[in-house]
C-alpha cells in the first residue's frame, strides 16, 4: 500500500507552512499553486515604491524543495474542489485525486462590487500588480515634469485602506516624496506633492490595537501624510478619485487596498461559509467535521472569543503547521488530536525610514498571556532573512533565537538601533 496522498492548494504563508510541516514525512505531498514562486507579500509595498526588486520577495518553490523525498509542485490554477469524490480539478481539465486536502488558496482584491472603482485603481496584492504600480508612479513623476502641464494631479497619490498595506505604502510613498523628489526630480514642487489615506473605520490598522492605530497615524502625519478616517471612496476615473464626503480629490492614481475576500475557489467550495465568505471550519480545521479535507489561513473562518482570526500571515502560518500536524495524527490513527490554539503573535508595519510598528495585542490572539513572544511569527524560506531597518515579522521555534529588535517595546518612534540576527536555530 502506498502512502497517502496529501494536495495542498496555495502556496502563501498557510499552504507553504503545512508543506514545510510535512516535508520528509511518511506522506506524499502535492503542492499547487498559480505562479511558482512563494510571495512574501508584507514586502510588496516596497517593490511598489522601488526600493526592492522582485527577486528580493519571490522564492521559487522548486527551490524552497529541491531535494525533497515527498514534496512535489505542480504550477496549475485549481477551478474547482469536489469534497465527496476527493478530487482537485484544474485549469488544464485535469483531476487531481487526494487522501487529504488542504485548501490554502489566500485572498483577493475586494471592490465591494464598484466596477468604476475596480476598472480605475490599481492594486497591490500580486507581484505584477506591484510592477505595474511601480512604473505607473515612475510615469507620473515624468509626466509631472512636463512644461506647460498642471503637475499637481500626477503627483497626488490617494491610497485606499488604512490597513497594513495602506499604511506602509502611504508612508514609502511619502518618503519617497520627502527625500527623493527634490534630488532626482527638481523640477517638481515638492509642496504639489501629496498623499491622502482614506479609511472606512475610525482609525487605521483595525487588525492591531488602538495604541498602535494612533501612533501610525502619527507618524505618518508627521511624513506629510493626509488622512481620512470615517470616508470611503465612492468614485473614481482616470482622472478624479470622489469620497464619500462628497470630496473630489483631482489624481491619477488611486492605490488599492481597501478589502480583501477569500479566492473565489474557497468561496464556491460546496461546504458552510461564514459571513466573511470563509469557509467555515471546526475547532480543528476541518471542513464540515471532515477528516480528510482542511481549511486554513485566509480561507479558513477559524475563530477566537474576539471573532475570526484576522488574515494576516502569523496565524496563517500557525494553521498551516498546525495541519501538517493533524494530518500525520489521523495517518498514526489519532483521531483526538488537540484543536487547534492561536498563539499571540509580534506584527509589524514600517512607516518610512525612521518608524515602526511593532503590535503584541493581548486581545489579538487571547489563548495566551501577553508577553513578548518567544517565538515571534514570520518565518520565509526556511531561514532569516536580514532587513536591517526594516521590521517587519520574524519567526524562530528555538527559545535560543535573540533576533529580536534592541529597542522591543511594542509602539512607534525613530529607531535607536538596528534589528540583530543573531539566531542559532537550524531549519
Amino acid at each position: 500500500m502506498g502512502k497517502p496522498r496529501v494536495v495542498i492548494v496555495g502556496a502563501g504563508f498557510a499552504g507553504l507552512a503545512c508543506a514545510r510541516g510535512l516535508d520528509g514525512r511518511p506522506v506524499d505531498v502535492l503542492l499547487v499553486d498559480r505562479t511558482n514562486y512563494h510571495l512574501f507579500t508584507p514586502l510588496l509595498y516596497q517593490v511598489a515604491t522601488c526600493l526592492l526588486n522582485p527577486s528580493d520577495i519571490a522564492m521559487p518553490l522548486r527551490k524552497v524543495f529541491r531535494g525533497s523525498p515527498n514534496v512535489r509542485f505542480r504550477q496549475a490554477v485549481v477551478t474547482g474542489i469536489d469534497l465527496d469524490a476527493r478530487k482537485v480539478r484544474t485549469g488544464e481539465g485535469d483531476e487531481i485525486g487526494y487522501d487529504r486536502l488542504v485548501v490554502a488558496a489566500g485572498t483577493e482584491a475586494n471592490y465591494f462590487s464598484n466596477q468604476a472603482i475596480e476598472a480605475a485603481a490599481l492594486g497591490l496584492k500580486t507581484l505584477p500588480e506591484a510592477l505595474t504600480l511601480r512604473n505607473h508612479t515612475l510615469r507620473c513623476l515624468e509626466e509631472a515634469t512636463s512644461a506647460g502641464r498642471d503637475p499637481a494631479p500626477w503627483i497626488t497619490f490617494v491610497v485606499a485602506g488604512g490597513g497594513p498595506t495602506g499604511v506602509e505604502y502611504a508612508g514609502a510613498l511619502a518618503e519617497l516624496g520627502r527625500l527623493v523628489l527634490p534630488l532626482e526630480y527638481p523640477e517638481i514642487p515638492s509642496n504639489l506633492f501629496r498623499v491622502i489615506l482614506v479609511e472606512g473605520q475610525d482609525r487605521l490598522l483595525p487588525p492591531f490595537s488602538e495604541a498602535s492605530g494612533r501612533h501610525a497615524a502619527e507618524a505618518l502625519k508627521r511624513r506629510g501624510v493626509e488622512i481620512r478616517l470615517s470616508t470611503l471612496v465612492s468614485h473614481a476615473d482616470a482622472e478624479t478619485v470622489t469620497l464619500s464626503d462628497g470630496e473630489v480629490v483631482r489624481a491619477r492614481t488611486l492605490v488599492w487596498s481597501a478589502g480583501v475576500r477569500p479566492a473565489g475557489l474557497a468561496e464556491e467550495l460546496a461546504a458552510p461559509h461564514a459571513r466573511s465568505r470563509r469557509v467555515s471550519v471546526d475547532e480543528r480545521l476541518g471542513i464540515a467535521g471532515r477528516v480528510d479535507a482542511f481549511a486554513v489561513g485566509d480561507n479558513a473562518a477559524s475563530t477566537v472569543e474576539e471573532g475570526e482570526l484576522p488574515m494576516l500571515a502569523p496565524p496563517a502560518m500557525q494553521q498551516g503547521r498546525y495541519a501538517a500536524e493533524r494530518i500525520l495524527a489521523l495517518e498514526a490513527g489519532d483521531y483526538g488530536y488537540r484543536r487547534f490554539l492561536a498563539t499571540n503573535s509580534v506584527a509589524g508595519v514600517t512607516l518610512g525610514a525612521t518608524a515602526n510598528v511593532r503590535d503584541v495585542d493581548p486581545d489579538f490572539l487571547p489563548h495566551q498571556p501577553a508577553k513578548a513572544p518567544a517565538s515571534p511569527e514570520g518565518a520565509i524560506f526556511g531561514h532569516h532573512r536580514k532587513c536591517l531597518d526594516q521590521v517587519i515579522m520574524h519567526n524562530c521555534s528555538s527559545d535560543s533565537c535573540s533576533s529580536l529588535p534592541l529597542d522591543g517595546q511594542a509602539g512607534v518612534g525613530p529607531r535607536t538601533s538596528r534589528t540583530t540576527t543573531n539566531c542559532s536555530a537550524k531549519y
